[in-house]
């Protein structure tokens, strides 16, 4: 290799993504979707990576499907609306693997698509715990991690949703959390700087998942016609999240929307 070769930005970027080799990844929500294959993609990626969900038998799913060994890849159930829980993943992470280098708050819920008005307050509640909470204290446990490690710092990636952009029609818990969500990177972003953590958000939009499969039967639009959605694969999220988190630490993408190219998100449908 020439002394060009070895110092251009190209060459760089390489010694960067090679440097993911043995770092530590936690993923919440990782029994299915999103989740999974983002776990999945970090693994492939060179990480060492946690599972956490609610589901056990979920979380083992992904562990075979991503063929890691033992060694690779930790399954931990996990209730991220739950203080405790949070707090006994991470120290079951630390435990296994002695660090934290990426935390991938992903885990979330969607409340059924029902008029405002009809809303009970336990479906309210259950998304904001879940979407918005759970979020906080999985972020709060990372940076108590991720300040006192060597080498100290770490990245965190929200994913956030199209909906904190825009909202669907009878989403108003989804929406309201995913705004939030958004105010909860900024704020993360700004406060992790002197511990060297950065953090940013990905916006999704009608990834091929269990959650997003009713797009492809019809859903309804803000004028209150029923259509069916494009979908994109969910290894196109996964692609995107790997880039965020293999930036060297001197770099962030605070935001990032990836979506269907054709669903009616941009413009007015």
């Amino acid at each position: 290799m020439g002394a060009e070769e070895a110092t251009s930005p190209i060459t760089q970027h390489r010694k960067g993504a090679m440097s993911t080799q043995g770092k530590v990844a936690i993923v919440t929500g990782a029994g299915s979707g999103v989740g999974r294959a983002a776990a999945i993609g970090l693994f492939n990626d060179g990480y060492r990576v946690v599972l956490a969900g609610r589901r056990a038998e979920r979380l083992q799913q992904t562990v075979k499907e991503s063929g890691a060994p033992e060694s690779r890849m930790l399954a931990v159930p996990t209730d991220v609306s739950d203080p405790e829980s949070v707090r006994a993943l991470f120290a079951k992470t630390r435990d296994a693997f002695g660090r934290l280098d990426l935390l991938f708050n992903n885990a979330g819920v969607s409340p059924p698509g029902v008029p405002l008005e009809e809303l009970t307050v336990a479906q309210w509640r259950a998304a904001v715990d879940t979407n918005l909470t759970g979020a906080f204290l999985c972020t709060q446990e990372a940076f108590r991690m991720m300040k006192s490690q060597t080498p100290r710092g770490g990245r965190i990636i929200n994913n956030g949703s199209v909906s904190a952009i825009a909202p669907r029609p009878n989403s108003a818990p989804y929406t309201a959390t995913k705004h939030a969500i958004t105010g909860l990177t900024k704020s993360t972003a700004l406060d992790g700087r002197k511990y060297d953590i950065a953090c940013g958000q990905i916006n999704i939009g009608n990834a091929a998942t269990e959650m997003a499969a009713k797009m492809a039967q019809g859903v309804t639009q803000a004028n209150g016609t029923m259509a069916i959605e494009p979908l994109m694969d969910v290894t196109n999220v996964a692609r995107a999240v790997v880039h965020m988190a293999s930036l060297p630490a001197e770099a962030n993408v605070l935001f990032m929307t990836v979506m269907a190219t054709k669903m009616p998100f941009v413009g007015r449908g």
